[in-house]
């Protein structure tokens, strides 16, 4: 029971340092994605972030 808990220890250990660079992609991705989208709504990236006025009347 002792070298199978050693052995479980010794995977995380090892896999842990794996997954820490994808928590970078993730996260990158998920900003593009909210970027894309606020761009789809009409904002641009300025500071502060604001809508992009169109010469157009809503409706």
């Amino acid at each position: 029971m002792k070298i199978k808990r050693i052995v479980c220890m010794g995977l995380l250990l090892a896999v842990l340092p794996m997954l820490s660079g994808c928590w970078y992609l993730v996260a990158g991705g998920a900003g593009a994605y909210g970027g894309y989208k606020m761009k789809e709504k009409g904002y641009t990236l300025r500071n502060p972030v604001a809508k992009e006025k169109s010469s157009t009347p809503s409706q």
